[in-house]
């Protein structure tokens, strides 16, 4: 073999992931149970987002909606959506880290946590000035601060949803260690 030939590499040889063998329904359960915790709080947010992002490309409030309701709403969104964030950055994240990297600080689950809170920040200022009578609610303004978090906010949901899956879990973690999990 010539010095700049290189060694052909069988296909077959090539490093890939060990196929995992498949899961009884009782441990598919135990390994999802976080991704379905996870993903009945991230249904709420989607649905009060997509009322409050419908007003906004409408151009009118829900019918059956003050604008004290819809402002509260509004304001609701941003304080659970901070509180979600809060406690799985304080208690769910530093346990998955020590095994997941997708749940690691630096890297994008996080990243994504920090987008969403710099607009969400300028939405509840946004509506807490509204609230407070120094401003008219203008809902194209307030579409114009949700569209600037939006596709990363639901983006981040379903990467969440989906490093959470089981799937992704039975990598790292046995059947027992997920039954101490924190969530």
């Amino acid at each position: 073999m010539a010095a700049t030939e290189q060694p052909q590499v069988p296909e077959d040889a090539i490093a890939t992931e060990p196929q995992l063998p498949q899961l009884s329904p009782s441990d598919f359960r135990v390994y999802n149970s976080m991704a379905e915790h996870m993903d009945y709080f991230h249904s709420r947010f989607r649905q009060t987002w997509k009322t409050l992002y419908d007003a906004c490309c409408s151009g009118k409030r829900p019918s059956q909606m003050s604008i004290r309701q819809f402002l509260s709403t509004g304001l609701e969104f941003c304080h659970h959506i901070h509180l979600h964030h809060s406690i799985e950055e304080s208690h769910i994240y530093p346990v998955l880290a020590t095994k997941m990297p997708a749940f690691q600080k630096e890297l994008e689950l996080l990243t994504q946590h920090e987008q969403i809170h710099q607009g969400l920040g300028r939405l509840q200022k946004y509506l807490e000035r509204c609230k407070d009578g120094e401003i008219d609610l203008k809902l194209v303004e307030m579409k114009g601060i949700m569209e600037t978090f939006g596709d990363v906010l639901w983006t981040h949901m379903d990467d969440e949803v989906k490093q959470l899956g089981a799937e992704y879990m039975r990598k790292y973690w046995t059947v027992k260690e997920m039954q101490r999990m924190p969530m």
